[in-house]
């Protein structure tokens, strides 16, 4: 086994004698491993500088995204919710596979273990790191933006008995601002796939108290509204970047909130 923490100290030099095949499937391995101090430790900061520096070369990046896109059907949690951190690395450096957008649309609204923290396996946050993931697909230009921001309204009302309790609202609020800050989406597209938010919540008569995905979805929104006004950050580095449709996504956030609110 490699010690990554002394990779790490070496600014990140590749180990002699080992090849990057081998090494590639063993920092694949602790991407998954139910320890969150391997899992969420030096080998996740390896492979992040590996991927951003070119160290790791094309071929190689494409396979290990198809691994994984796989891993997205894996049955352990921590397995599939850290899937998605690694394919947005890729993606973040250019390498993209139509395959990858497919298989995460299958998995994101259909996730149902959407704990942030447990106690043991440590940081899961499946919402949050698919969110990560949904801004970078819906900011490549091989991807159709509407079909990342349908498939954000699909997470959101998907039903769940877990109230978001990690910003998990935060992270997905600030995805789907980042996609609308999209140039070639139209003022229609840029709000359309709120239809089926306002449809699903505002016909719904359900009694106190409010259902979890309700309460998540609420949230998310009254963000996303904020972000409308203000714009939205790529990073904390960055300037705040405006939707160009600014107005007509605050009104129709604003609609879709009164629907749901006076149902």
């Amino acid at each position: 086994m490699i010690n990554w923490k002394n990779v790490e100290a070496a600014d990140y030099a590749v180990p002699a004698g080992r090849s990057m095949d081998d090494l590639v499937r063993e920092l694949s391995r602790a991407l998954a491993d139910p320890d969150p101090l391997v899992r969420d430790g030096e080998p996740y900061g390896v492979l992040a500088t590996w991927i951003a520096r070119g160290t790791i070369e094309p071929s190689r990046r494409l396979e290990l995204g198809d691994e994984m896109a796989a891993r997205l059907t894996d049955p352990r949690t921590e397995a599939r919710t850290f899937a998605p951190l690694v394919l947005g690395m890729l993606v973040e450096a250019g390498d993209f596979k139509t395959g990858w957008v497919d298989a995460f649309a299958r998995w994101y609204p259909a996730e149902r273990d959407l704990r942030g923290h447990d106690d043991t396996l440590g940081w899961l946050h499946a919402v949050a790191h698919g969110a990560d993931l949904l801004a970078g697909f819906g900011l490549h230009p091989e991807v159709a933006p509407t079909r990342m921001l349908d498939l954000a309204a699909a997470r959101l009302t998907e039903p769940t008995d877990h109230v978001y309790d990690q910003l998990e609202d935060d992270r997905l609020a600030r995805a789907i601002a980042r996609v609308l800050t999209r140039a070639d989406l139209s003022e229609r597209d840029a709000v359309g796939w709120l239809d089926a938010i306002a449809d699903r919540f505002g016909s719904d008569r359900v009694s106190t108290p409010v259902p979890a995905h309700l309460s998540n979805c609420l949230r998310t929104l009254r963000l996303l509204y904020v972000l409308a006004d203000r714009g939205v950050r790529p990073t904390s580095e960055h300037e705040a970047e405006p939707l160009p449709h600014r107005e007509a996504v605050k009104s129709a956030l604003a609609a879709a909130l009164d629907r749901i609110v006076k149902r």
